[in-house]
């Protein structure tokens, strides 16, 4: 049985990013805004191709990740 925690800090550990609360804000605030509607979230600029990759699977898979994936996804549009 798989008891991981998927939330946006554990995310953001998966991605190999700086994953406190404080990092994770100025992260969405440095890079929300540059998704266009029409775009999907792995398709945005600042992911590394291994990330985009990662979070390209999540949804496409349907995996525990998906849900925080689209949290993320939503975060960055607003």
């Amino acid at each position: 049985m798989d008891t991981a925690t998927h939330d946006l800090n554990s995310l953001f550990a998966q991605l190999g990013l700086d994953n406190s609360d404080d990092d994770i804000e100025d992260f969405i605030h440095q890079h929300a805004g540059k998704l266009s509607d029409s775009m999907h979230l792995h398709q945005a600029p600042f992911w590394s191709e291994s990330q985009s990759k990662f979070l390209a699977e999540s949804v496409r898979e349907d995996a525990d990740w998906a849900e925080v994936v689209d949290s993320l996804s939503a975060l960055l549009r607003h």
